[in-house]
């Protein structure tokens, strides 16, 4: 099953995605929850009901609403690196014996084909085509081998990345945090629906032009190597989502490295969960107070 958030005649809720159209679960299952994290959390029966009545409603068609970031508000970004072996060889990276983690901001968060900015402050702006997925079940201590309980499903995720900002310290976060650097979506796909996740086509493309070319075969430290790893450490929350890691092929790898420029179309597509586009355009330097 494909959930969405979209936005229809300015109010925002969740559907069934059903062909080009999407089913409003607040009009045909108006008792369950109308956001992301709150249906997650209501399980497995929340599920059998959505999948239930999206077989026989009618459906929004897909050019009518805004498709909008699958989790609109996570508690927790978070985000792998150096997590494919191409990608740590072309870093000149030593291969990771531990997996590397930082926080993503949740106010990056951006939707599917909104537009990316080109910080008022840096030109260093890069892409990194990435799997995401969403944490379902609170969770701590979780052991690999039941990992893939905790999963509410993956959706597709570019790891924007301000390059001078992020090398400039050891800690990766506000060089990964600029407002609008996480665009996710167009969708989650339950798991049952995309089946082995570490076997999926990842690609990535500036203005046309195929830039990162791979599959999820090639993580270093697997979707469920991750959960039992951050569980070690601390609860896993339902809406918390996680950034899975890049293959190789980023700007800043090329020779000589290539910045995206305003103007610049970067299209992410992962077999099985669609595909995003974002835009770049100039940050607006307003001041915001209050």
């Amino acid at each position: 099953m494909k959930l969405a958030t979209f936005t229809h005649r300015g109010a925002t809720r969740i559907g069934v995605v059903r062909d080009d159209g999407v089913v409003d679960l607040s009009a045909a299952a108006p008792e369950l929850p109308r956001e992301m994290t709150g249906f997650l959390a209501a399980g497995a029966s929340a599920m059998v009901r959505a999948s239930d009545v999206a077989a026989k409603a009618a459906a929004l068609p897909l050019g009518e609403v805004t498709l909008r970031a699958p989790v609109l508000n996570p508690g927790k970004v978070l985000a792998i690196g150096l997590n494919y072996r191409d990608h740590v060889e072309e870093s000149g990276a030593k291969m990771p014996e531990y997996q590397v983690w930082f926080n993503k901001q949740h106010n990056c968060i951006n939707d599917p084909f909104g537009t990316i900015n080109l910080p008022v402050v840096s030109n260093m702006l890069d892409y990194e085509a990435e799997m995401c997925f969403v944490i379902a079940k609170r969770c701590k201590h979780v052991p690999v081998d039941r990992a893939h309980e905790v999963i509410g499903g993956y959706f597709v995720g570019n790891d924007v990345s301000v390059r001078d900002w992020q090398l400039r310290t050891n800690t990766w976060q506000i060089g990964k945090s600029f407002d609008t650097h996480g665009p996710i979506g167009p969708w989650l796909v339950t798991p049952d629906e995309v089946g082995d996740p570490h076997a999926l086509d990842i690609k990535c493309w500036v203005n046309g032009e195929l830039r990162q070319n791979s599959n999820t075969k090639h993580l270093i430290f697997s979707c469920f190597d991750q959960i039992a790893h951050l569980s070690q450490a601390f609860t896993l929350d339902v809406g918390d989502v996680i950034f899975t890691g890049t293959s190789s092929g980023v700007g800043m790898a090329m020779k000589p490295p290539v910045t995206l420029k305003v103007g610049d179309v970067v299209k992410v597509e992962i077999e099985k969960l669609g595909h995003i586009e974002n835009r770049v355009v100039p940050e607006k330097a307003d001041t915001i107070i209050g």
